[in-house]
């Protein structure tokens, strides 16, 4: 028979174990597999994916940051509480960028998924590098979100 301690210390290393398994962290996008929370739209371009992650862990794909602006505009309550919100940087597909710290690119030569013209980047300096090559505005998120709320597109 186990003794008491012994039982105690397996209970609380197998709950270690089990929340340890439930973290909250961002997931690779599935491109090809998953559909656009907002649009419902396949998921493809890897370019141009972006992601939330809720503050339970779950992930929701999103086919562009447009995509992604328009559902944080629509769900504040989710977008505010949520403990990622990513978009796909443009020059490094494999890498997800947090919202506030891409810098935006609204470019009638750079088409993204939904017709908005929202290409994300990692830093600025690449992002004045893509302005000097296609033209376009820069934005950072919050510029992002109001150009999706007035649907802005470039000229």
């Amino acid at each position: 028979m186990l003794h008491k301690t012994t039982l105690y210390t397996l209970s609380l290393l197998l709950l270690l174990i089990g929340a340890a398994g439930c973290s909250v962290e961002p997931k690779p996008v599935p491109y090809g597999e998953a559909n656009c929370v907002h649009c419902q739209m396949t998921v493809s371009d890897s370019r141009y994916g972006a992601e939330l992650v809720n503050d339970k862990g779950k992930a929701f794909f999103f086919d562009s940051a447009e995509c992604l602006a328009a559902y944080a505009l629509e769900q504040p309550e989710l977008s505010d509480a949520a403990a990622y919100l990513l978009v796909t940087d443009f020059t490094n597909p494999d890498n997800l960028v947090e919202v506030d710290k891409a810098h935006f690119l609204q470019s009638r030569e750079l088409p993204s998924p939904m017709g908005m013209y929202l290409t994300a980047v990692a830093d600025e300096a690449t992002a004045s590098r893509l302005q000097q090559e296609y033209g376009g505005r820069l934005l950072n998120w919050e510029g992002a979100k109001e150009a999706v709320k007035n649907n802005e597109k470039p000229e």
